[in-house]
């Protein structure tokens, strides 16, 4: 048996337009042979069942860098339908302000911004904007003075906090990240079926740790070179043009 373990955004989705068009050949071919796809990503639960939906997925899934993972009933047999890895959003945004204000680095997290600036940060309609800002996990947040970076991420890990980076922001979480949620679901899954092979697909240092964590691991960094990757890793015959 073989599991696919993926991120989203600038890999299975165009970090851009969130195109998700390229993927579709090799996704159609998982889903056929049965492979499962388990989502991995900084992204909100809301968020992901919305690709989940879009994308006709029904399989586990891990949100907000690691900070929870959600078994929908009957795709693990054995596993509890919610794992709480992180630690509560509201806790995360008062030491990152104490770290701010140690280090004398401005940052502007999500909880500062509008539905309507998160849409404009990062390029989504207004909806998907909203779903993104439903956190509670983990606070993405950008640094505004570049030269008192280093400053800023120290205070963070001085203070007990992570601090790890995506594709558009740096994240605070507590001490989770994607691998923490990915072995456990790992764990969980080799209790069902002792041989199966897990593969992982990521194309920022956030996917870092769950890349670790399996068997074989694909940096991509878009849509095409995921669905490439995922005939030439994960399905045979390779994909012919």
């Amino acid at each position: 048996m073989k599991i696919v373990f993926t991120d989203l955004d600038g890999t299975l989705l165009d970090r851009v337009t969130y195109d998700h068009g390229p993927a579709l050949s090799a996704l159609e071919e998982l889903r056929r042979q049965g492979v499962p796809v388990v989502f991995v990503t900084s992204k909100t639960r809301a968020e992901t069942e919305y690709w989940r939906a879009r994308l006709d997925n029904f399989c586990p899934f891990v949100v907000e860098n690691g900070g929870a993972a959600y078994v929908p009933a009957g795709s693990i047999p054995g596993a509890p339908v919610r794992i709480e890895f992180g630690e509560r959003r509201e806790g995360l945004i008062a030491v990152l302000r104490e770290a701010s204000a140690q280090s004398g680095c401005p940052v502007r997290g999500f909880h500062s911004m509008s539905a309507a600036e998160i849409a404009e940060q990062c390029e989504l309609p207004l909806e998907l904007a909203e779903l993104a800002g439903r956190r509670e996990y983990d606070e993405p947040f950008e640094i505004l003075d570049a030269g008192r970076e280093r400053a800023l991420l120290a205070a963070i890990e001085s203070l007990g906090k992570r601090w790890t980076r995506g594709g558009r922001f740096y994240h605070i979480t507590g001490a989770n990240d994607k691998g923490v949620a990915v072995r456990a679901l790992i764990g969980y899954y080799r209790k069902v079926h002792p041989d199966v092979r897990f593969f992982g697909f990521g194309d920022s240092p956030n996917d870092a740790p769950f890349l670790d964590a399996v068997d074989d691991a694909v940096f991509v960094r878009s849509p095409n070179a995921w669905c490439e990757a995922i005939f030439r890793s994960v399905l045979q015959p390779p994909l012919h043009r």
